[in-house]
Order: structure tokens, then C-alpha cells, then sequence
């Protein structure tokens, strides 16, 4: 069975599983959503991305550490999950998903692994929102899979049609 793998920081969009599904020339028999818990972000990064955007108000809760408990997180990343694998399915796909830790990192890799490994994918996409440090040095969720896979990862920017780095 064929199956596309989608790793997102956020629920995604009517417009995201749009541009997945236009992306592939024969669209999968399935995809997997894994959705991260987020409880402990790199503070000086968060506060970059938000400035850099224009989100002062967001700035200013990350620097008075604003972070969620980990319940709040985990409940967060299950919304965002059913989100996700409910628009995917009202859009005619066969999906399922769960909450990663909060380096989703080790999930992607076992979820690769178990479908055969890279070759074993259709696909491999990263949804998240710009962040400019990460991005910049590489560091981000799409450019670390990459590396781990040694595989094609292609990353989308949340809600929009730009393909990240």
C-alpha cells in the first residue's frame, strides 16, 4: 500500500491537503499524520520567528515563557491530529496518524522504517511555518529528516503553496 507520510506542527488546512494531494502525480492509497507535542521551544528562536513576522503580542508571551503544561500539549497535538486526518479524509483520503514526542524526529524514522524505509514511501512532507533560524541554519524538521533519511523530504509552508529549503 502506498503511503505518503506527513509530519506537521499544526493542524493543517483545506489549502494544505490541497497542495499535497496536486503534488503527486498518482496520489497515495494512505497517508500518516504524526503531529508533535510542543512543550519546550527554543525561546530565543520563537521570539526571532514572531518579530520576524510581525507577531509582537506572541513575541512577548514567549519571553515571559508562556509554555504549556504537558497535558496542554499533548491535548494541543491531538486537536491538530484529528484536524488534519478529518480533512484529509473529507477530501477522499484513507489516513491515520498519532502524537510524536516533541522531537518528532525518532517517530518519522520508525514510521518510514515500517513502510519499507525510504523506498518503501510514496512521500515524505514536512508542513510547518517559516522559522527563520532553523530554516537559516538548517536546522529545521525537513533539512534533520533529510539528513536522517537520506531520503527526498519536501517542506511546505503552513496554509500557503511555498515549498521551504
Amino acid at each position: 500500500m502506498a503511503t505518503t507520510i506527513i509530519l506537521t506542527e499544526d493542524a493543517l488546512t483545506d489549502a494544505d491537503v490541497q497542495h499535497i494531494q496536486g503534488l503527486q502525480v498518482d496520489p497515495p492509497e494512505r497517508y500518516r499524520v504524526l503531529v508533535p507535542e510542543d512543550t519546550d521551544a527554543n525561546v530565543v528562536a520563537a521570539i526571532i520567528d514572531h518579530l520576524w513576522t510581525g507577531e509582537l503580542r506572541e513575541a512577548g508571551e514567549d519571553l515571559v515563557g508562556r509554555e504549556p503544561t504537558e497535558e496542554q500539549a499533548k491535548a494541543t497535538a491531538t486537536e491538530r491530529l484529528e484536524r488534519s486526518l478529518e480533512l484529509l479524509r473529507a477530501a477522499g483520503a484513507v489516513a491515520d496518524g498519532h502524537v510524536t514526542q516533541e522531537d518528532p524526529l525518532p517517530a518519522l524514522t520508525a514510521a518510514v522504517a515500517a513502510e519499507g524505509g525510504p523506498e518503501g514511501v510514496q512521500g515524505v512532507v514536512v508542513v510547518t511555518y517559516p522559522h527563520v533560524v532553523a530554516d537559516t541554519l538548517r536546522r529545521d524538521w525537513a533539512s534533520r529528516a533529510r539528513e536522517e533519511l537520506r531520503a527526498p523530504v519536501l517542506h511546505l509552508y503552513a496554509g500557503t503553496s511555498a515549498i521551504g529549503d
